[in-house]
């Protein structure tokens, strides 16, 4: 009877019902997107590390996030040879520098990378192949992400300068785009011609390291870590790394905190909508409950009625905005923006939207409790 009485009156009354479902639907896409936003923007620091296959990253001791790291001695890499267990040591720049084009505009602030180009290199591999890393073995060659390409005033073949040094652009990659500023990659060498603060005798910002099959990978860390009185390095795997920096993004940084604050309040606006909505709606329908309380059936019935019919309309509601959500997404893909779309997001943004909606319509059908179903029928 409950299951027949809600449906037959989500269709007798769906014009009614309409306007909860869109506010719903809206609500969802409301969270499920500021959500996203959220995490691909805090995320985004970490492309560095992500973008990378090394296992652990070693650098400056008490680093808060991978784009803040300080210049360690070539004697560390000394440290990471000594250990049989470790296959690979690559060193990785982090320099910056005031990009100009030759056809005008103004300086751009860019963060120069300098990386290893050999064939078996491993920082920024997943977005950097083969033959491009090839071509930056060519002094004075960079590649830039295509996101960033219109910020330059420079084409792929294209001649720039940057700290007043010629650099040419030999192509585009897809997958680290700036936040701020633009990331220019070169090679180590072409990375130091550019900025003369980057060291020139062996030391790095960072040195990457592998392990060989069957190692314990955790053991030789905390043994690195724990190798001297007066800490000169510290080692942290790559989802250690990525993660400090998610978190110095979301925590410590005033753009991470203001975005939270925006999270909250389109959590807060769409909690709003959506039990203003349906209350409205069920309120509308309060005569044909009292009708059902007047034939005699208990109150915890017409309950188990409105909780069903806020199921059913929170269901519809979460298919449109996971339809909507998923052509945002694409939306976001084609023109690169920062957008993290997880399952757990769009979850979230449901339970707290069903939720919302159960308590709306309790609320709106809680008056039927102690009153008298006559003066409702009038």
């Amino acid at each position: 009877m409950t299951i027949s009485i809600a449906r037959k009156t989500l269709l007798h009354e769906w014009r009614r019902f309409l306007p909860a479902t869109i506010a719903i639907a809206f609500s969802g896409v409301l969270m499920t997107v500021q959500g996203a936003l959220l995490l691909g923007i805090v995320g985004a620091n970490g492309l560095y590390v992500t973008q990378s296959k090394a296992e652990y990253w070693v650098g400056f001791p008490g680093t808060q996030s991978v784009d803040l790291g300080r210049a360690i001695p070539a004697s560390v890499a000394t440290n990471l040879y000594a250990e049989p267990a470790i296959s690979h040591v690559e060193p990785v720049l982090f320099g910056s520098g005031d990009w100009r084009g030759t056809h005008g505009g103004g300086g751009v602030s860019v963060t120069v990378l300098g990386i290893d180009t050999a064939n078996n290199a491993e920082a920024l591999a997943r977005i950097i192949p083969i033959p491009q890393r090839n071509e930056l073995s060519e002094p004075g060659t960079v590649v830039v992400d295509i996101a960033d390409a219109s910020k330059l005033s420079t084409k792929k073949g294209g001649i720039a300068e940057v700290n007043g040094r010629s650099v040419r652009i030999v192509g585009y990659i897809d997958g680290l785009r700036g936040l701020g500023g633009v990331n220019v990659v070169a090679s180590r060498e072409t990375a130091r011609n550019l900025d003369h603060s980057l060291p020139s005798d062996g030391g790095a910002t960072y040195f990457l390291y592998d392990l060989k099959p069957g190692t314990n990978g955790a053991a030789i860390q905390a043994r690195l870590n724990s190798g001297t009185d007066i800490r000169r390095f510290e080692v942290w795997s790559a989802e250690e790394l990525a993660s400090m920096t998610t978190m110095y993004m979301l925590l410590d940084s005033g753009a991470g905190i203001a975005f939270i604050f925006a999270t909250l309040i389109a959590v807060m606006i769409g909690a709003v909508i959506t039990s203003q909505t349906l209350m409205g709606a069920v309120a509308g329908t309060v005569p044909q409950y009292a009708t059902l309380r007047a034939l005699g059936v208990p109150f915890d019935r017409l309950r188990f009625i409105v909780i069903e019919q806020a199921g059913w309309v929170g269901l519809f509601g979460f298919i449109i905005s996971l339809f909507l959500s998923v052509a945002i997404a694409l939306m976001a893909a084609v023109y690169r923006v920062p957008f993290e779309l997880r399952f757990t997001i769009v979850a979230a943004a449901s339970t707290v939207v069903l939720l919302v909606a159960a308590v709306a319509c309790l609320l709106a059908i809680h008056r039927l409790r102690d009153t008298d179903p006559a003066t409702l029928l009038r």
